[in-house]
């Protein structure tokens, strides 16, 4: 049978913390009356982060790890959620930095039956803890961009918890493309344009400390990207809207 929730998790250069993280999940799976799979997909990493992962999976059946030798989130997500059997599939940053039990906010019965539904640290009721001013104010300036150029009226794109149901993951991310850090805006905007609708979940975050993002390089390299995606679209690489 397969599993009803696919919790998928990039990994890159985390053998620090990943260990605490899967147990963490392990314990929540094992705590729902639903079956559930977890898929590690290490990412090109230099340290032993697929060795962590393999050590866990050898333990647990319900947790599989996939290498993907080539770097980018966008990489990685994709491989994942596509090689994800589960009826929804739930995108989970190692950090954590939204506790592991909220991902049932994201799920029926308490949101039934969403196509996308992705967490948000803007939408009312969301709370941030110990996020330092500076990040903050930087996602502000790039979620302005995000919402003229290519999904209007989301409020927070780039947290890296989000969920799909199966339908839609096999459609959208087969038509992404982009493997950086701008991919959720790029499975976004797709999902727009072929009907989907996307659910904004208020969550509860805190900001952890150890981001692989560089704030000035990935920065100036995700405003590229908003413009790639206009310019793929135009071109008609991701097919017609819907």
């Amino acid at each position: 049978m397969p599993p009803f929730l696919s919790i998928v998790i990039p990994a890159y250069n985390e053998e620090d913390r990943l260990a605490d993280s899967l147990n963490r999940i392990l314990a929540f799976v094992a705590s729902r009356p639903h079956p559930s799979e977890i898929v590690v997909v290490e990412n090109g990493s230099t340290d032993r982060t697929a060795e962590v992962a393999e050590a866990f999976a050898r333990k647990n059946s319900n947790l599989r790890v996939l290498r993907e030798r080539a770097r980018g989130k966008g990489l990685a997500v994709r491989r994942g959620i596509l090689a994800a059997a589960g009826e929804y599939r739930f995108i989970c940053d190692v950090d954590l930095s939204m506790p592991i039990e909220q991902v049932t906010r994201f799920l029926p019965p308490l949101l039934p039956d969403a196509a996308i539904a992705i967490a948000s640290r803007e939408a009312p009721g969301a709370a941030r803890f110990s996020e330092p001013a500076y990040r903050h104010w930087i996602g502000r300036g790039f979620n302005v961009l995000v919402r003229l150029l290519a999904v209007p009226g989301l409020h927070d794109t780039q947290c890296g918890f989000k969920c799909f149901r199966a339908d839609a993951a096999e459609e959208l991310f087969r038509l992404q493309v982009l493997n950086g850090w701008t991919f959720d805006v790029e499975v976004l905007f797709l999902a727009r344009r072929k009907g989907y609708p996307v659910v904004e979940v208020p969550i509860p975050w805190t900001h952890v400390p150890g981001s692989r993002v560089r704030l000035v390089r990935d920065s100036l390299a995700m405003l590229t990207d908003l413009v790639r995606i206009r310019w793929y679209a135009a071109r008609g690489c991701y097919g017609p809207p819907r």
